[in-house]
């Protein structure tokens, strides 16, 4: 697990495919309900807690088995629900450059956002702190090779939006 991080166990996990090289870093963004933040419901989502009669748009995504590697919250909390060394179920139908199944060679990292708003500085310098210790750990992890959920689901997912700050996130990475 990564120093920092809160871990909270999420069952929406597998093995990765034998002899995969982890070699893509993807950033998604996310909200329950949408533009609402700090409530616990992501966290639910990504544990099979989430209750479907809660608000109107969970009978939407209650049902779905998903997980991200890493969730950073707006205030800068760090939580891990997969060991990055496991495949989460983040990427769903994806491609990166002919290479199908993205989740098998992935680390995903969701942060607490939408489409419409800007992301916190915090989140940030969380975001920074974490990519340089997951590409330490994983060196296939080129700077060429952190994509956003847009990236890999083209058409199907727009994430994480038009106010990520690329050139600030990919400019503070060193290698």
């Amino acid at each position: 697990m990564v120093e920092g991080a809160t871990f909270i166990a999420s069952p929406n996990f597998d093995d990765r495919p034998s002899g995969i090289e982890i070699d893509v870093l993807v950033i998604h963004a996310i909200s329950l309900p949408p533009r609402c933040y700090g409530n616990g419901y992501v966290e639910a989502l990504f544990t099979n807690r989430l209750d479907p009669d809660e608000h109107v748009c969970f009978s939407e995504v209650a049902h779905y088995r998903v997980s991200s590697h890493f969730y950073i919250k707006r205030d800068g909390d760090l939580l891990q629900f997969v060991a990055s060394t496991d495949r989460a179920w983040h990427a769903g139908e994806s491609e990166f450059r002919g290479r199908k199944k993205v989740n098998d060679f992935s680390i995903g990292i969701e942060l607490e956002g939408c489409d419409e708003e800007k992301f916190e500085n915090v989140q940030y310098t969380v975001l920074c702190r974490l990519t340089s210790v997951l590409r330490d750990a994983f060196p296939a992890i080129g700077v060429c090779n952190i994509v956003g959920h847009c990236d890999i689901s083209p058409g199907r997912k727009t994430d994480p939006g038009p106010h990520f700050n690329w050139p600030r996130f990919l400019g503070s990475l060193s290698r």
